[in-house]
């Protein structure tokens, strides 16, 4: 069933005058509306699509664990991710999540940065206060949005911390780093 819209007239938004559609979209078919695709394969760029729309998303997913002891010394996790933008003006959401956080001792803590280029984007930490034993609570995601200003291939790591008295953090798996890019 088709639906219809009738109206005598649409008047601007400051009301000093009227607009005029008589006939201005007879003919239209889906062949007269701009695609958001280039050849066989969908791509969609800022020129398609509106400041803040999502362009595309990337994932790495770790099912495994990470520790580490490394007192106040940032260690890389391996984990990382690559993107490309498509302009220069586009954003990059970076998000890194784990399932918890496991520590043995009390007064610990874990510190994650999520870096570019050497370049912190995304920092987290969680610190165990006076908890003794075996924990695992939930970690949670980090994110932040990073302005690359670049159109070359640009690669974000995850790097990790033990902080507080030495001992022992563990990051649960999944663990997982996504990217997405932002039309600016």
């Amino acid at each position: 069933m088709a639906s219809k819209i009738k109206v005598d007239q649409i008047q601007t938004a400051d009301g000093t005058g009227t607009i005029a559609l008589q006939n201005q979209l007879s003919g239209m078919t889906h062949a007269s509306v701009p695609t958001l695709t280039t050849g066989h394969v969908p791509t969609l760029t800022t020129g398609h699509m509106p400041a803040g729309s999502v362009l595309q998303v990337v994932t790495n997913k770790v099912t495994g664990n990470f520790s580490t002891s490394s007192q106040n010394t940032y260690v890389t996790t391996s984990q990382t991710l690559s993107i490309t933008p498509a302009s220069t003006s586009n954003k990059i959401m970076v998000m890194f999540g784990a399932f918890s956080v496991s520590t043995l001792a009390a007064n610990t803590a874990i510190t994650i940065n999520v870096r570019r280029s050497g370049t912190t984007v995304a920092s987290g930490s969680y610190y165990t206060a006076q908890q003794a034993g075996n924990h695992s609570p939930p970690f949670g995601t980090i994110h932040s949005l990073d302005s690359p200003s670049t159109t070359s291939a640009i690669t974000y790591e995850v790097f990790a911390a033990e902080g507080g008295v030495p001992g022992t953090v563990t990051l649960n798996g999944p663990r997982e780093l996504t990217l997405m890019e932002i039309a600016g």
